[in-house]
Order: C-alpha cells, then sequence, then structure tokens
C-alpha cells in the first residue's frame, strides 16, 4: 500500500517519542501490505476499528496511541489523517 500523510506520523513521533517504534513497525507493515478489504486488515490488525467512508483506526503502542487513516482499497492507498494519544483521540470523537 501507498501511504500518503506521513509527515504528520512524523511530526507526531517528534513530539511523543515513544510512539516512535510502533509507529515505525506500523509503516513498514502497511507499506508491504495489499489491503483489498477491511477483512485483510483486520486479519493482522485485530484491534483495528473501522467506520464509515474507508476510515480505520489502527491502536498503536498498546493502545497508547492512535492512528485515523482512510483507506481507498482499490487505489492501494492509505491516507494518514490523524495521529494522537488515546486521550486526545478521546476528545477527537466530542
Amino acid at each position: 500500500m501507498k501511504v500518503v500523510g506521513r509527515p504528520r506520523l512524523d511530526q507526531f513521533c517528534r513530539r511523543h517519542a515513544p510512539a516512535r517504534p510502533p509507529a515505525q513497525a506500523w509503516l513498514a507493515e502497511v507499506l508491504v501490505a495489499n489491503w483489498e478489504g477491511p477483512q485483510d486488515i483486520k486479519i493482522r490488525f485485530s484491534t483495528a476499528s473501522f467506520l464509515a467512508d474507508n476510515f480505520v483506526i489502527f491502536n498503536l503502542g498498546g493502545n497508547k496511541y492512535r492512528l485515523e487513516t482512510q483507506v481507498a482499497y482499490a487505489a492501494g492507498v492509505v491516507a494518514v489523517k490523524r495521529v494522537g494519544t488515546h486521550a486526545e483521540y478521546s476528545r477527537w470523537k466530542d
């Protein structure tokens, strides 16, 4: 998959250094993945949450961080929309 919006992820990791290893691990897996639908994501990322319009929320670092993405399965693109701590994620839903 191609990942767009990586600067958002990098910027977050600069502010939250402990997030870097799980973010890099997620990125490495996604770059070699070929997701055709949500079931492909669920196989590898069992805690991922699926929302309308192909939005997918990933838990990183043992649920310390949340990564909001939008997946264009046919195009093979994952767009990083937001990334934050668990507490920040709670405010996103408000």
